[in-house]
């Protein structure tokens, strides 16, 4: 995925950190560090073809150049969204990126007028430090099954979901 400069790099210094919406020709490094996870089944891993489709909800983590994270925001319906697919570079992992990309990603769902945004995680304990709150995945619409009926695990998941209300 990335060289052993780089890497090596990034665990002594960062020059030059941006959080940006993601473009077509990130996508590639994006689904790499994806897979990173899904692979150990700690995520849901996704197609190049929906990651290309999906790319406007993307946001990445840049990092003097290399993409280093990603995370989505997809809209379920008109008051509520969902953050998914976040992911961070094993190597660049604990240091702030994925507060940054979640943040980015409520932002986004602030001005777009959403009133709750939700993720179904293996984490809850991160989410919780941004103020989402555990909820009963039952008393989320039933559209937010359609990721789910993809998952291996299905319906034996047991993915925690989170939500969280978004003030204007």
């Amino acid at each position: 995925m990335h060289s052993i400069l780089f890497e090596k790099k990034m665990l002594t210094q960062r020059k030059h950190e941006l959080i940006r919406k993601a473009r077509v020709n990130n996508v590639v490094v994006m689904k790499q560090i994806i897979n990173t996870y899904s692979k150990e089944e700690l995520m849901l891993a996704r197609s190049l073809s929906e990651m290309y489709e999906n790319i406007r909800d993307y946001y990445v983590c840049e990092i003097d150049g290399e993409v280093v994270g990603c995370c989505a925001l997809h809209v379920v319906w008109e008051d509520l969204a969902e953050i998914l697919a976040l992911a961070v570079n094993p190597v660049c992992a604990r240091k702030g990126i994925g507060t940054k990309l979640v943040t980015a990603c409520l932002e986004d769902a602030k001005h777009l007028g959403m009133k709750e945004v939700f993720a179904l995680t293996y984490v809850p304990g991160f989410f919780e430090t941004l103020d989402f709150k555990v909820v009963d995945k039952n008393t989320l619409p039933r559209k937010i099954w359609s990721g789910c009926l993809r998952c291996p695990k299905f319906p034996d998941c047991n993915e925690v979901a989170v939500l969280k209300s978004i003030h204007s």
